[in-house]
C-alpha cells in the first residue's frame, strides 16, 4: 500500500495595516530603536487596532481558499494555534470556519503558545496520513496586542500581531511532513506566563490592578531554555533523518529573537543565506511566525526541497518538523 504524506499544497499570511516602530515605542516608554534591534533583531510590528484573531485568521484562509480555487465546503478540518483566542471558548478555529464558509469542517485551537503552529502542523498531518481526510487548514495567528503591557519594556517591544493559514493535501510522492520532535516541559510556566483570565485567578479588580492579564516574561531565563532547546530539537531532527546541512535546503525558524535564530541556524551548520528571517518587520507574532516565513518566501521555495521548522514558546513547549516542499511556485 502506498504511503500517504500530508503535503502544504498552498499557503497565505495577514498583517494588520497599522506598523508601529521602535521610534514609536520610543513615545511610550524609556527605549530607543538602537537599544530593541541590538537585542532582538526587531525594526517594527503590526498591530491590529480593531478585530480579533479570527479576523486575522479568516482573511487568511479566504485569500488561500480564493488562491487555490478551493470551496470553502471541501474543507475537512480546521486547527487553528493560538494563545489570545476571541473568546476561552468557543474556539477561535470555529469563529474561523463560521466566517469563512468552511461548514463541513469541524475545528478546534491547539494552545502551544510559540510552537502552536509546529503542533498543529503535526496534528493535522495526521489526519489526512489516515486516509481519511483530504483536505485540513492550519491555522497560526495572535493578536499578542491584546495581552501586552505595554508599559513592560521587556515584551512590549517584542511582540505583533499576524498569522498565516497552510493547506495540507494527500501525497503519495514522499513529500510534505516527514518527520516531527515535539516536546514540552511545564514547569517553564514560571518564566513565561499569562497569570490571569484562567480558572486560576479569573478576573476580579485586584487581578487587572496587579496587570496579572498581560504577559509575563522573565527574559534571560526563557533566553537560555530557547537558545539551547530550539537548537537540539533542529540538529536531533536532522540527524534522525540522515540529513548533512548540504541536505537543508531551508531553516523556518520561530522569529523570537534574532539572536536564538543565529544559534539555530550555526548548530545546524547552515549559512544565513538559507535561514528565513524576517523578525525585523513583524516581531513575534507567535503561532504567527512560522506560516508568515512560509507565506514570504514561497516564491522561492521549490518541490523537493528539505526544510526544517523550529519554535519555542512558552510552557515551555519546543519542536521541530521535517518536511519537503511540495510545489513550485
Amino acid at each position: 500500500m502506498t504511503k500517504i504524506t500530508a503535503a502544504i499544497t498552498g499557503v497565505q499570511g495577514y498583517v494588520p495595516e497599522k506598523v508601529m516602530t521602535n521610534f514609536d515605542l520610543e513615545k511610550i516608554i524609556d527605549t530607543t530603536d538602537e537599544w530593541i534591534t541590538t537585542r532582538t533583531g526587531i525594526k517594527e510590528r503590526h498591530i491590529l487596532e480593531n478585530g480579533a484573531t479570527s479576523d486575522m485568521g479568516a482573511a487568511a484562509v479566504q485569500q488561500l481558499l480564493e488562491k487555490k480555487g478551493i470551496d470553502p465546503m471541501e474543507i475537512d478540518l480546521v486547527i487553528c494555534g493560538t494563545v489570545t483566542p476571541d473568546h476561552p471558548f468557543p474556539s477561535t478555529a470555529n469563529i474561523i470556519s463560521d466566517k469563512t464558509g468552511m461548514k463541513n469542517a469541524w475545528s478546534f485551537d491547539v494552545n502551544a503558545a510559540c510552537s502552536g503552529f509546529l503542533y498543529a502542523l503535526t496534528t493535522g498531518s495526521q489526519f489526512i496520513e489516515t486516509g481519511k481526510y483530504k483536505k485540513v487548514i492550519v491555522i497560526g495567528a495572535d493578536k499578542m496586542s491584546s495581552i501586552i503591557d505595554y508599559e513592560d519594556r521587556a515584551t512590549c517591544v517584542i511582540f505583533g500581531d499576524g498569522g498565516g493559514a497552510v493547506l495540507l493535501e494527500p501525497n503519495i510522492e514522499g513529500l510534505g511532513v516527514i518527520d516531527s520532535i515535539l516536546h514540552s516541559d511545564g514547569s517553564g510556566r514560571k518564566y513565561l506566563v499569562q497569570p490571569a483570565g484562567g480558572s486560576l485567578n479569573p478576573p476580579t479588580h485586584e487581578t487587572v490592578e496587579k496587570r496579572m492579564h498581560y504577559v509575563h516574561q522573565e527574559g534571560q531565563a526563557v533566553f537560555k531554555f530557547a537558545v539551547t532547546n530550539m537548537a537540539d530539537v533542529s540538529a536531533a531532527i536532522m540527524e534522525k533523518n540522515n540529513l548533512s546541512s548540504d541536505d537543508v535546503n531551508w531553516l523556518v525558524p520561530h522569529q523570537a529573537n534574532l539572536r536564538i535564530i543565529d544559534a539555530t541556524a550555526n548548530r545546524m551548520g547552515l549559512s544565513k543565506e538559507k535561514v528565513m528571517i524576517n523578525i525585523q518587520k513583524y516581531g513575534n507574532t507567535t503561532a504567527g511566525t512560522l506560516p508568515l516565513c512560509l507565506w514570504d518566501w514561497e516564491k522561492q521555495l521549490k518541490k523537493g526541497d528539505n526544510i526544517i521548522l523550529s519554535a519555542f514558546g512558552g510552557g515551555f513547549t519546543w519542536g521541530a518538523i521535517y518536511l519537503k516542499w511540495a510545489y513550485n511556485s
